[in-house]
């Protein structure tokens, strides 16, 4: 497949940026590191490019602050569907060189639409919203652990009250970073008007559903995994399923819709008929979370609380 000039794929390591440049037709290595990445993105100045690479945490951390501020415009790929478009493509083999190019085959062919430019807040607050949830799950663990436990009770309890302190102070470090930013805790204010959306939801998606209020409802559902998709064939008739997404979006979302099922809002209305049409309780609180997703949504875009 030929790749035509505009078009880059950089396959993204620990250590190392592997970069398939249309212009050129070749791959180069360069280092993951700031003044390394500078360089590179000096050369495209002036080019009408477009950037793809897989969506890999912190190690695309620079790279994506670095060509937000030269104007470049560039997407991140979960590498799954990466991964289903090089073997469509005949991608067979995998190294980093051919990841690269096999990554600008798929700008130049599916021309997905650019990412919004990093915001640092944002960032910081997924950080310290990512660094919560691995205490509390700590917590669980060791809270499982005390049940049964005889000689080290008295570890695991000075070990569970700290981490209760722990996530308090977090708790806090995400609510005064929320009310530093002007754009952030007007958000949240929307949310909250949304009956069964608290604050640890209300930050879950501030720090994790940026495109919230931009997309459109069906493409805001399938984001969060709470779209249900079809598996028909024939006169075959599957049943419909949700499926990908972001896990930690739609567990917020869920347990919203398990709060919100005990509130005389119109989503425990809906839930009520659900179950009373012969729903299972997870398919009725699936979709009492989806509801609650587009109901986000869309006051979001409008920027008008929730009104009954």
């Amino acid at each position: 497949m030929k790749i035509h000039p505009g078009f880059v794929g950089i396959d993204i390591s620990k250590d190392f940026l592997d970069v398939f440049d249309g212009s050129v037709g070749a791959v180069r290595r360069v280092d993951n590191r700031p003044d390394a990445v500078d360089s590179l993105i000096a050369g495209w100045s002036g080019r009408d490019i477009f950037v793809l690479f897989e969506a890999t945490g912190h190690y695309d951390k620079a790279l994506r602050h670095v060509l937000g501020a030269a104007g470049i415009a560039f997407a991140r790929v979960n590498p799954a569907r990466a991964r289903d478009f090089a073997r469509a493509a005949g991608f067979l083999a995998k190294t980093d060189a051919i990841d690269a190019r096999m990554l600008a085959a798929m700008a130049q062919c599916l021309r997905p639409g650019a990412d919004s430019a990093a915001d640092p807040a944002r960032e910081q607050l997924a950080e310290l919203h990512k660094r919560r949830d691995q205490l509390v799950a700590f917590r669980k663990q060791e809270r499982t652990r005390f049940k049964g436990a005889v000689d080290l009770a008295g570890s695991l309890a000075r070990h569970i009250a700290w981490l209760d302190q722990e996530v308090r102070d977090f708790d806090r470090r995400i609510a005064t970073l929320i009310a530093e930013q002007q754009a952030l805790q007007n958000a949240q204010r929307l949310m909250r008007s949304v009956p069964g959306i608290g604050p640890v939801c209300s930050a879950t998606l501030l720090a994790l559903m940026p495109e919230l209020g931009s997309r459109s409802p069906k493409a805001i559902a399938a984001l969060a995994g709470l779209a249900p998709f079809n598996t028909d064939s024939g006169r075959f008739r599957g049943v419909r399923r949700i499926h990908g997404g972001r896990r930690r979006v739609r567990e917020a979302l869920y347990m919203a819709a398990v709060s919100v099922t005990r509130t005389r809002s119109r989503f425990a209305e809906t839930y009520r008929a659900l179950r009373d049409a012969g729903k299972p309780a997870k398919v009725a609180l699936v979709a009492v979370a989806r509801k609650l997703l587009i109901t986000l949504n869309a006051i979001i875009r409008q920027q008008q609380p929730f009104h009954a």
